[in-house]
C-alpha cells in the first residue's frame, strides 16, 4: 500500500515527536509473528505505557533525526517494530524481552539509552534496570541505612547497662 505525501509526513511528525520525549526505544524483527500476536503484542505495550509502532526504515531515519535515537539511522533494516518508552528506561526492553519468550520469531535486533546504540544482546541488561519505584525504594533504603544504624549505635550503650545490671541481678539471685 502506498502512502501519499501528506501521511508519509502526518508519520514521520508523531514518530518524531515521541522519540523526542522517549527514554529509551526497542528495534525488534517481527517476521513469522502472526497477526493475533502483534495485536497481542500492541495491546501489552498499550498497557504499560509504551509507544510501539511499525515504520517505513526511511520515514524513521527521517524521524530520528536530531533526537537521542539517530544513532539508530544507520541500523534500520528489514522490517522492524519499534517500542519506545516514555517514563521508564527499561519497560520497552522487558516488554520485548517477555513477548520474545513466549513468540520465539520476535528478535530485538538493537536498541538505544542515552544516545548510544546497544546491541539486541544487551536486550537483558536494559530490561534488568529498576522501574521508577524500585529505584525509589532503592534509594530510600540507602538514605536510611546510616540514620538506623546510628540510632542503633546511640541506643547500644543503654542496652548494655540493663543487660549488664539484669546479669549481675541473676547473679546475685543465683548465689543467694
Amino acid at each position: 500500500m502506498t502512502l501519499r505525501l501528506e501521511d508519509k509526513k502526518v508519520i514521520v511528525k508523531e514518530v518524531a515527536e515521541v522519540a523526542g520525549k522517549a527514554i529509551s526505544a526497542v528495534a525488534a524483527d517481527y517476521r513469522g509473528l502472526s497477526v493475533s500476536q502483534m495485536t497481542q503484542l500492541r495491546a501489552k505495550a498499550r498497557e504499560q505505557g509504551i509507544y510501539l509502532r511499525v515504520v517505513r526504515n526511511n520515514l524513521a531515519r527521517r524521524a530520528f533525526e536530531g533526537t537521542d535515537f539517530a544513532c539508530m539511522q544507520d541500523s534500520l533494516v528489514g522490517p522492524l517494530v519499534l517500542a519506545f518508552s516514555i517514563d521508564d528506561p527499561g519497560a520497552s526492553a522487558r516488554l520485548i524481552k517477555n513477548f520474545a519468550k513466549e513468540n520465539e520469531q520476535l528478535e530485538a535486533k538493537f536498541l538505544s539509552i542515552g544516545g548510544k546504540l546497544l546491541d539486541g544482546k544487551d536486550l537483558n541488561t536494559v530490561a534488568s534496570l529498576p522501574t521508577l519505584e524500585e529505584a525509589l525504594g532503592r534509594l530510600a533504603a540507602v538514605m536510611q541505612a546510616p540514620i538506623t544504624k546510628f540510632v542503633r549505635t546511640m541506643a547500644e550503650p543503654h542496652g548494655k547497662l540493663v543487660r549488664t545490671i539484669a546479669a549481675v541481678k541473676e547473679q546475685k539471685q543465683a548465689v543467694s
